[in-house]
């Protein structure tokens, strides 16, 4: 097995990005209304890191069809560290309170594209 850190040297001196992100899947341990129950404070948590700049992206997951919410949750977060990743993630009230669990793992972003559209005028933003 590579080791992390040689994997990103060799990724970035092949011309990659390399930028390390962590992402962390949220899995429901508790009943749904406890999980909803966490849920005002865990978006307001979520605001929190996205204003500080910690949360990269959030949101939920399908099932394995693509037509059914299955409960899981992806978080990326930036971080200067998987142990300050681990942190934003156990600060999550959702996870604090035992309503979710998490796996934590470190994500390389080597390729890909996006766009982002700002309407200056029109207060409208749009990512694809």
């Amino acid at each position: 097995m590579v080791a992390w850190t040689d994997y990103k040297a060799q990724a970035k001196e092949r011309g990659a990005l390399g930028l390390e992100l962590y992402a962390a899947i949220s899995t429901p341990q508790k009943a749904p209304e406890d999980v909803k129950a966490s849920l005002p404070d865990h978006l307001a948590y979520q605001a929190e890191l996205e204003r500080a700049g910690s949360l990269a992206f959030a949101g939920p997951m399908s099932d394995e069809t693509g037509e059914h919410m299955q409960g899981l949750g992806l978080i990326v977060y930036r971080a200067d560290s998987l142990e300050a990743a681990r942190a934003l993630a156990e600060g999550d009230p959702m996870h604090r309170s035992g309503a979710r669990s998490f796996e934590l793992r470190r994500w390389m972003i080597n390729e890909g594209s996006f766009t982002l559209s700002v309407g200056l005028s029109t207060n409208k933003t749009a990512f694809s």
